[in-house]
């Protein structure tokens, strides 16, 4: 349940920061936020990261779409078994959600968070999410996927054998 308030935070988040932008700075204006570590720029980003396959926004759609549902069927069916995967899961999803929403009500991702030290892409708090949440899975996969089963197997069978070991 916390992660769950944690994803739903996190896109609710998302979307008071974009709003506030579209709001408050014109397309394409910047303004000073972290001095000479990050400005808020303005910018409708067609594509994902680094703009690839801007003229594809429909794909980008339907991409997030399914990674949300798909990370929403392994919450339900109870796929993460610890804090790391919960975690991941919760960003993940978090994420992916931000930016359908705004896919599919503007046909563009807001994007905001302009670095000024080094050239880089210019991200939102969902990029955020899913650049930190994506590794973390990965890293739970890697760990843990599978070792559950394992020991219960090995659990059973031990279970199973007669007390003299026969």
């Amino acid at each position: 349940m916390l992660y769950a308030i944690l994803a739903a935070a996190l896109v609710a988040l998302d979307q008071l920061v974009k709003y506030l932008i579209r709001a408050n700075i014109d397309l394409g204006a910047s303004v000073p936020f972290l001095p000479h570590v990050m400005d808020l720029t303005y910018v409708q980003n067609t594509g994902a990261a680094f703009s690839i396959l801007r003229t594809h926004t429909w794909l980008l759609t339907l991409t997030s779409a399914i990674v949300v549902l798909v990370m929403c069927w392994l919450i339900v069916k109870g796929f993460f078994k610890n804090a790391l995967g919960r975690w991941s899961a919760a960003l993940v999803l978090a994420g992916g959600m931000g930016n359908l929403i705004d896919r599919v009500v503007f046909g563009f991702v807001t994007d905001m968070f302009k670095t000024t030290f080094m050239d880089f892409a210019v991200f939102n708090v969902a990029d955020c999410c899913i650049t930190i949440g994506v590794p973390l899975l990965f890293l739970y996969v890697l760990l843990y996927v599978g070792k559950d089963k394992k020991k219960e197997d090995e659990a059973d069978g031990a279970a199973q054998l007669p007390p003299d070991g026969r």
